[in-house]
């Protein structure tokens, strides 16, 4: 059976394995193939591959996906492993844990005390405290080799002379000079801890959470440094991928081709010409707007945009989100007309009624039909308030049906409002994409100023993930437009 010091130390070396693991888990399993996937005829026919071969092919994946993540969230960290509680593998390792711990105390009890697993858990703590130093630490790492003596430590054990306690006590102020701010009052605790054995356990379950945070700090520090070498990574990844699986882009393929016929059939209605010219950059664009209307339950996602899909769904679910916000707001205030426009706070008050009955519209048990018959009653109660203190004429019954049958009419796709509102918002993201390289933020379509802030957030996160693919994939997305677009076409220049 390991002992516990062998297993505390592979425990910290596990943990960004466990992360990148649980990571690419989340971001690969929609490439699972599903029934409609494989009623799709390939491009390539399907060649045999060893089982050595598709786990080199998945601990790729693996890898491109958790380098990924680093980069498009912001908020990733490491996380220490937890065990599921009660899990087979919980137990066991809690019963790992007892039994070492406990032969621990039994030697330290003996008499003479053995010291031997002691002094072995010392040396695993002063690499681990070392490991912690930065270049400019000269004076604690010299401290800690001085006190932390391997050698002097045996022979004192051999003499009788060893203080662990006096050991024990210097490890923990040491903690308190390394440790993050979040882990004072951890390393407070063990200062108040009398009791050898017990110290010694608590000592390595906070020095795992330094090692936890210490690797967050290295990726904070030099995330701004990584973006050129995760870009080539990705790229390099996927290339090894797409040599192995040739048809690895029959869905990206798919998405362009559409993407280019739907630009020409808008584009012919609008001109003269049968066949009008498209830019490279423009499809582009156009295609990645066309990921905020995604049918995610029927159509296989294009692998170029796989790992982003959850972050696609997202953004679509709030596009949605503001247009039917935007919508009601808008009905209210040409309903009402002057009486409102200009009395402070009210567009907030409103607006957060709204939005606090709109929050689960995206559950499975909304009702919009409900959700949109309380809204109406909502507001005429609001308005009619509102105008009563301000002094205006009363609400009248007819214009409380009118407004209610506007705001419950917006559930109808074709609703004119509803569509008007849609199109604004697509249109400001498109205008966002196009002038994110020159830093200047868009217009704000008419109509949408309650939303300002909601839409110019969401038109920086949606930026910024296009932006990152694009560098990562611009090469295999001009492969595919040369093929797609005319000649004349193909030859713009996509940046």
């Amino acid at each position: 059976m390991p002992n516990e010091s062998d297993h505390l130390q592979r425990e910290g070396d596990k943990e960004l394995k466990d992360v990148s693991e649980e990571t690419a888990g989340q971001q690969v399993r929609p490439s699972t193939p599903s029934p409609h996937r494989q009623n799709t005829l390939q491009a390539s026919p399907p060649r045999l591959v060893s089982v050595e071969e598709l786990m080199e092919t998945a601990k790729g994946v693996t890898n491109m996906a958790l380098a990924h993540e680093i980069m498009v969230n912001k908020d990733f960290q490491v996380k220490p492993t937890e065990l599921p509680e009660g899990s087979l593998e919980h137990r066991v390792k809690e019963i790992m844990r007892k039994v070492f711990w406990d032969r621990l105390e039994a030697q330290l009890n003996e008499d003479p005390p053995s010291y031997e697993h002691a002094i072995k858990l010392l040396g695993e703590i002063k690499e681990t405290l070392l490991s912690f130093l930065l270049p400019g630490h000269g004076r604690l790492c010299s401290r800690i080799e001085e006190v932390l003596d391997l050698p002097l430590i045996q022979q004192q054990a051999e003499n009788g002379a060893l203080n662990i306690g006096q050991l024990s006590q210097f490890v923990v102020e040491m903690m308190g000079s390394l440790c993050a701010p979040c882990r004072d009052e951890d390393v407070k605790k063990l200062r108040q801890i009398t009791e050898i054995v017990p110290l010694l356990k608590a000592i390595f379950s906070v020095l795992d959470l330094m090692k936890v945070d210490m690797a967050n700090f290295a990726l904070k520090s030099i995330k701004p440094h990584l973006m050129q070498l995760s870009v080539e990574y990705e790229r390099n990844k996927f290339q090894e991928f797409l040599e192995k699986q040739p048809n690895a882009l029959d869905y990206t393929k798919k998405w362009l081709e559409e993407t280019v016929k739907s630009l020409r059939e808008t584009e012919s209605c609008a001109s003269a010409s049968s066949d009008p010219p498209l830019h490279p950059l423009n499809v582009h664009n156009h295609a990645y707007i066309r990921l905020l209307r995604w049918d995610h339950a029927s159509d296989p996602f294009p692998e170029t945009v796989l790992m982003d899909q959850v972050r696609f769904l997202e953004m679509q679910q709030e596009a949605k989100w503001l247009v039917l916000l935007s919508s009601v707001l808008l009905i209210v205030y040409t309903t009402t007309g002057e009486a409102i426009s200009g009395l402070p706070g009210l567009m907030e008050t409103l607006k957060n009624t709204v939005s606090a009955m709109l929050t689960e519209m995206h559950m499975p048990s909304f009702s919009m039909q409900e959700a949109l018959a309380t809204i109406g009653e909502k507001l005429c109660v609001e308005l009619s308030h509102c105008l009563s203190q301000h002094g205006f004429s009363s609400f009248s019954a007819e214009s409380k049906s009118a407004l209610k049958g506007q705001i419950s009419a917006i559930i109808q796709p074709d609703n004119t409002v509803r569509k008007l509102m849609d199109s604004r918002i697509q249109s400001y993201l498109m205008a966002a994409l196009e002038s994110s390289q020159h830093k200047t933020p868009p217009p704000l379509p008419g109509g949408l100023a309650p939303v300002s802030r909601e839409l110019k957030e969401l038109s920086i996160r949606f930026s910024r993930l296009v932006n990152y693919n694009k560098l990562v994939f611009s090469p295999f997305y001009q492969k595919i437009l040369q093929n797609i677009l005319t000649p004349g076409e193909s030859s713009g220049t996509e940046t």
